[in-house]
């Protein structure tokens, strides 16, 4: 953008902000911070696309209906919940959770390769012995055997997984 152009652009910016925070108001449900950030969005690209915009207004109110409903589904696909007040009751903590899927990881990785499968199999696709044993081509007995000397192994390589081991058990 040269030097005229941007003057040209400084002066649209100047003009129609209050309006287009006005619209990004009202698509934000009331939320001034993010009505901001719907406009900069919008004025951002406008800015990179300003020598072949015919109507900029235009460009600048439809870019924030789609920006918009872009944050929607992306508000949807994490769970957020925007709320007027912060709850009375805390949220989930799942820091805790977190660090026990980090820390099971890091266990299951120091079993062996059969260990390993025998207790995906068996706990996590919650699958029966006999099932378990076919899959893997070997004895009932072997799996029993193999699943129990595993977990004792997970619970000598992490003891903070005791609780949840003994619970999936």
């Amino acid at each position: 953008m040269d030097a005229e152009d941007e003057t040209v652009f400084r002066e649209f910016v100047a003009a129609r902000s209050p309006a287009l925070m006005r619209l990004g108001f009202l698509l934000t449900g009331g939320d001034q911070h993010a009505a901001e950030d719907l406009v900069q969005a919008a004025l951002a690209k406008l800015a990179g696309r300003w020598r072949r915009v015919a109507a900029p207004e235009a460009y600048a109110r439809q870019t924030m209906y789609r920006q918009n409903i872009s944050w929607w589904r992306t508000a949807v696909r994490r769970g957020e919940v925007v709320r007027d007040a912060v709850p009375d009751v805390p949220g989930l903590d799942r820091t805790h959770q977190s660090e026990l899927r980090m820390v099971l990881r890091d266990a299951l990785a120091r079993l062996t390769a059969r260990q390993r499968a025998v207790l995906v199999l068996r706990y996590f696709e919650d699958l029966p012995d006999h099932e378990v044993a076919r899959l893997l081509g070997c004895s009932v007995g072997t799996v029993r055997s193999t699943a129990h000397r595993s977990l004792a192994r997970l619970r000598q390589l992490a003891p903070e997984l005791a609780q949840e081991l003994e619970a999936a058990v």
